[in-house]
């Protein structure tokens, strides 16, 4: 397995920060809100009434049944809370979704641009990790032609992510429709729905793959609280899945870690029932921020930017970039050393494409706040600015 690369480059500007300079970071994929007050006072009341011991593997069952309530009425799924299982973050559930299902030799496709830790849990099943890159004309994302011929008598599970890490794409219920078609002639694969930017879309709505004919028996569906709750240090997802599936899984937590936070469980309960106004406020930021950078980004010369319409991303293509030098005489020969230079002369942190399979781009967090996003564009500006083609 390979190191995350956006924790690597959060760790190298933090580095920069203890060294004094005045970096602004835009690698994290972190809400830069507080987490709401009645899921925070949830918590402190679990502590004062010393919910503080061990929980049943699986989850509580009040935490389970919530989130059973939460699929009905969300996206018409029927799972039983025996069906589902309560890990720490929404990582680990993937991960467990992918160890259970994936035999030795297994391949596992993943639509590029992927979440960095999609592969490296695939390697560590003992799968083969296959990449299937999208375009920024799709939007990035993967259609019903790529899958098919994808497909071989090896092929064992499709990872999807809509909305996604990195690029902010989602899936119209037309486009899943299309792939379904296609899964419905190859029985022998499964998918692993990662859903957990669901609630941050922005003039579409999201579709779980699960709700579609024939799909709930080989799909498992994970989320969590840490994207739209602005819950990431709670640690607290889940997995959603056929009963095999979810057994399984629990054996595997089992030995691992035993069930998350007691005090993450109670906060996920009162996150579930809480007005829901107040995630819709938050995405209502989000999504001014999307428009800002929009704008800025697409001002720069020859970088591409589709728009994304979910999550908290933006993955420009900044191929046109590569093979320039910088002031200093330097070649710009990959993403990584434009975000590397960006990071060392303009202290703006970015996440080099290369980590999400997609070598031309680079993915630009704006879970942050308007003026440090003004700013860095500024220095964007600059940075780009700076660069000689080769040809001039």
């Amino acid at each position: 397995m390979r190191p995350s690369a956006t924790l690597a480059m959060t760790a190298a500007a933090k580095e920069r920060i203890r060294a004094g300079h005045p970096v602004i970071g835009l690698s994290a994929g972190e809400p830069d809100f507080d987490t709401p007050a009645p899921i925070s006072e949830a918590g402190i009341q679990a502590i004062k009434d010393g919910f503080t011991h061990y929980t049943n593997n699986l989850g509580v069952p009040e935490l389970r049944e919530a989130i059973s309530r939460k699929f009905k009425e969300d996206n018409g799924l029927d799972y039983s809370p025996n069906q589902i299982i309560c890990s720490n973050g929404a990582k680990q559930s993937v991960a467990q979704a992918i160890t259970v299902l994936v035999r030795d030799g297994d391949e596992v496709l993943i639509p590029a641009p992927y979440w960095v830790s999609y592969p490296e849990m695939v390697r560590f099943a003992g799968g083969v990790p296959v990449a299937l890159s999208t375009t920024v004309e799709s939007g990035y994302l993967l259609t019903p032609a790529q899958l098919e011929e994808a497909i071989t008598d090896k092929t064992r599970l499709l990872i999807l992510c809509s909305p996604s890490n990195p690029t902010g794409g989602v899936y119209s219920p037309d486009m899943l429709q299309g792939l379904v078609d296609v899964l419905a002639r190859h029985p022998h694969v499964y998918v692993v729905s990662d859903e957990i930017y669901e609630h941050i879309v922005y003039d579409t709505e999201h579709r779980s793959i699960a709700s579609f004919d024939g799909m709930k028996e080989r799909t498992m569906t994970v989320n969590g609280f840490s994207k739209a709750y602005a819950m990431t240090g709670w640690r607290l997802g889940y997995l959603a899945g056929p009963q095999p599936v979810i057994k399984a899984a629990s054996k595997l937590q089992g030995q691992l870690t035993s069930a998350p936070s007691s005090i993450s469980q109670m906060a996920g309960i009162a996150a579930l029932e809480m007005d829901k106004s107040i995630v819709d406020e938050m995405v209502a930021s989000f999504r001014r921020r999307r428009d800002l950078m929009l704008d800025r980004l697409r001002r720069l010369p020859m970088v591409e930017v589709p728009e994304p319409q979910g999550a908290f991303y933006l993955f420009p293509d900044i191929g046109a970039w590569l093979g320039s030098e910088t002031q200093s005489g330097n070649v710009i020969e990959s993403s990584q050393d434009l975000c590397m230079h960006i990071l060392e002369n303009h202290d703006v942190a970015l996440v080099p494409g290369q980590a999400f399979g997609a070598p031309t781009g680079i993915r630009i967090s704006y879970a942050a706040s308007e003026l440090d996003l003004l700013q860095a564009c500024d220095r964007l500006d600059d940075a780009f600015a700076g660069l000689k083609r080769r040809s001039e």
